[in-house]
């Protein structure tokens, strides 16, 4: 794919500008294009950086936002550091190009690089935090060089926030000392996700490569179900690979309006996560009036405490009764699909855009006012 010289790109307005960069291949595509939207709304002019998969070539724009392509291997993939400093380089020409106010790195080594303004940075997963919980230990050696530029990353930002506090913590687990902020949990807009008539039906989504999302579990336990199972999302590994299930209808990967429309049907969501730094998805089922059972992982009963059932991720025993006694409980069903979706529209994307915009504000006014580090709840 070619890059469009910096010197072609169009020229923007001279509202105060935010530098944001995103990662095309998972789930923070979508929470980018939705923040982005929101700050321009509030008269801030974001200015994606699309990292990973090949995109259109350059520039392009969406929703009214400039987006900028640049095709690499991310810094979680095998073997990226060549393309990681690529990118970096690229990051810091854009930078030096459109004179952003602020530069917002939806992940870490990006944030060691020389940036002439501050950087947030947005931790919205991250491998090591992954294989303790999928595999129970560390990576091997051979990720060293990732954990140190997560690291240096952590530590040259501004300051960091996640969605989760529990992703904040699983950060400084790992990492060691960095700046933290208050987590600032994600948002979608409950109109892209309306509950219709539900039918018998349990629903799930996600990067089916992942390990993390466990829909292996689920799939395992589909053939003891009274309901069929439907899942959607991509079966192909970015590294190559590719992952088979029985038991279920695989549907493949789906727009945002196919997905919203199978949300709209499900009677229940499930969705086992032994790892999951937020859950996008259960917000949208949750929205859309899906009963959701859930894996139960600090972080997921950080955000969902009270409005779904939680199950040990590797209890299928525990995860098929949980869906039998939905299915069997019509009543129960309907109260927790309602706790769902009341809990879910309190996760607004103008909440999220509005703390974000207000942090921007924070971190570029420090000389006058100083942040105050966010530490922990002690229970």
């Amino acid at each position: 794919m070619r890059e469009l010289p910096l010197s072609r790109r169009p020229s923007l307005g001279g509202m105060n500008r935010v530098l944001i960069t995103s990662d095309t291949v998972g789930g923070i595509w979508q929470y980018t294009i939705e923040l982005a939207a929101g700050l321009k709304r509030l008269g801030v002019e974001p200015i994606i950086a699309a990292l990973g998969a090949p995109s259109p070539p350059g520039f392009l724009s969406i929703g009214n936002c400039s987006v900028f392509f640049f095709p690499c291997r991310l810094e979680w993939m095998q073997d990226p550091w060549e393309d990681v400093k690529r990118s970096g380089d690229w990051l810091l020409r854009l930078a030096d190009h459109l004179k952003p106010d602020l530069v917002h790195i939806n992940g870490y080594a990006h944030a060691a690089r020389n940036f002439p303004v501050p950087v947030l940075v947005v931790g919205h997963s991250c491998v090591y935090s992954w294989y303790q919980a999928v595999r129970g230990r560390p990576p091997s050696a051979r990720w060293e060089h990732y954990r140190q530029a997560v690291a240096d990353g952590l530590k040259a930002a501004r300051g960091v926030t996640a969605p989760t506090a529990a992703m904040l913590s699983s950060l400084a687990h790992h990492y060691g000392t960095f700046r933290r902020l208050e987590p600032i949990a994600n948002g979608r807009r409950s109109a892209s996700f309306p509950p219709a008539a539900k039918e018998t039906l349990i629903f799930s989504a996600g990067r089916l490569w992942d390990e993390a999302k466990n829909i292996a579990t689920l799939t395992q336990v589909a053939g003891g179900l009274a309901w069929p199972v439907v899942v959607a999302g991509e079966q192909t590994h970015p590294d190559g690979g590719k992952v088979h299930f029985r038991n279920v209808r695989l549907l493949g990967v789906l727009t945002q309006q196919q997905i919203a429309a199978w949300f709209a049907r499900a009677a229940i969501y499930a969705l086992p996560a032994l790892y999951e730094p937020f859950g996008l998805t259960a917000l949208e089922a949750g929205l859309a009036g899906c009963a959701l059972v859930l894996g139960d992982i600090p972080s997921m009963r950080e955000t969902w405490e009270g409005a779904a059932l939680f199950v040990p991720p590797r209890r299928n025993d525990l995860l098929e009764a949980a869906l039998n006694r939905l299915i069997d409980d019509e009543r129960l069903r309907r109260s927790f699909a309602r706790k769902a979706r009341q809990k879910a529209l309190a996760f607004t994307t103008e909440k999220m855009v509005r703390r974000y915009a207000k942090l921007y504000g924070q971190l570029l006014g420090e000389e006058e006012k100083e942040i105050i580090p966010w530490q922990p709840k002690i229970a």
